[in-house]
């Protein structure tokens, strides 16, 4: 170990003045077996230094033909090694000339131990969620309703929220908010994505119960919906049901809901167009109002992310095409579209490339960045910037 006799006499060949130095000098030196594979840098954010200051903790997620990302409570994060030319040397309890305060009046030396060393760290950077996943796993498993006649329900394949998240590359809050965007709901402890065909028939009793009783949309009673409905489907079913396609409001200590419009009229749309290739335009629209409850009326706005409108064909055309079936990949979502359809107009892309979108960034940046405009009959219409296979 240096002695401050020594240091000093470093500082005259290297020809530093002392007075231009801290008074503090630590000397370092290598501790036994150090090795650079004992530990692992990582660069946080402040939000995630305050994060992990108060006690929260940040968990790295990904089976083993996945990329690992870094979640937080409520968010996501790409994990990215960045090499760096300078060696970086883990000191505990060095002192940075902020920490230091210069009291003594000459110089001292510290002789401090390096515990070990790196040449790279983790870099992070905030991504989407990646929640396709997430559906996959529960459509192992459909909820079709409660077990009749002494059939045994199928208890495989059943997914505890704890198990999701050992499962899923999300954060428990992005979990939580897509498992509501699916309309799943908590059964006996497990998260269950109800059958397509059960989910339209709970709303089928909801609407026929609100037609019968000739009660508005905007206000449909919970209590008296739950016991007239008690005999064809559980109460939480139907309560279920209401919390999907309504909106819950209390008036007069009483619970209500408002249905959704939208929502409603867009379940009818999928259910018509989930077994057709295509359909004709014009008799999908007549039938899709015909299905919808009296006093809804069907918009086709309200199927964008769910529908694809062709109206080059002639006849015009609209098929089933869902935006949560599309790949998460940014680069092979926009190869898929192009395969579909060579040339897209920015209304008819934009729901199916929106959910790609960065913290400030547009569909528009997206669209410049892997897509080619050209006008085409006086309407500005987008194309592959490669040829895409078909």
């Amino acid at each position: 170990m240096r002695t401050l006799e020594e240091v000093v006499a470093t500082l005259q060949i290297a020809k530093l003045q002392e007075e231009d130095l801290q008074k503090t000098i630590h000397c370092l030196s290598f501790g036994d077996n150090v090795s650079s594979a004992d530990y692992c840098l990582m660069e946080l954010d402040d939000t995630l230094c305050k994060h992990i200051e108060a006690g929260q903790s940040l968990v790295i997620r990904g089976d083993k033909d996945e990329r690992a990302v870094l979640c937080s409570g409520d968010k996501t994060y790409d994990l990215k090694i960045a090499d760096t030319s300078n060696l970086l040397l883990f000191v505990p309890g060095c002192k940075t000339p902020d920490q230091l305060t210069n009291s003594q009046d000459s110089c001292h030396v510290v002789h401090t131990q390096i515990w070990g060393f790196c040449n790279s760290y983790w870099e992070l950077r905030k991504q989407r969620p990646k929640l396709k996943k997430l559906k996959k796993v529960l459509m192992e498993n459909p909820y079709e309703g409660p077990a009749f006649g002494g059939q045994e329900e199928n208890t495989d394949n059943r997914y505890t929220m704890q198990d999701l998240l050992e499962t899923i590359q999300a954060s428990e809050e992005e979990i939580k908010t897509h498992l509501k965007t699916m309309h799943a709901c908590q059964i006996d402890g497990y998260w269950r994505l109800l059958d397509f065909d059960y989910e339209m028939k709970l709303l089928s009793h909801v609407t026929q119960l609100v037609d019968s009783e000739s009660w508005s949309f905007n206000k449909v009673p919970l209590q008296t919906s739950l016991e007239e409905l008690a005999p064809l489907e559980p109460k939480e079913m139907i309560e279920h049901c209401l919390n999907c396609y309504g909106n819950r409001y209390t008036e007069n200590d009483e619970v209500f809901y408002a249905l959704h419009e939208g929502k409603v009229c867009r379940a009818t749309a999928l259910l018509l167009l989930q077994n057709a290739v295509k359909f004709n335009l014009r008799e999908f629209q007549e039938v899709w109002q015909q299905s919808v409850p009296d006093g809804m009326s069907t918009r086709l706005d309200q199927l964008k992310s769910v529908a694809l409108v062709d109206r080059t064909s002639h006849p015009e055309t609209i098929c089933l095409l869902r935006v949560e079936d599309l790949p998460e990949d940014t680069l092979e979502r926009f190869n898929h579209l192009f395969t579909l359809r060579e040339k897209w107009t920015e209304e008819d892309i934009t729901p199916y490339i929106q959910d790609l979108c960065g913290e400030k960034q547009t569909t528009g940046a997206l669209l410049t960045k892997y897509a080619r405009s050209s006008i085409q009959n006086g309407i500005k219409v987008f194309n592959s910037r490669r040829p895409v296979a078909t």
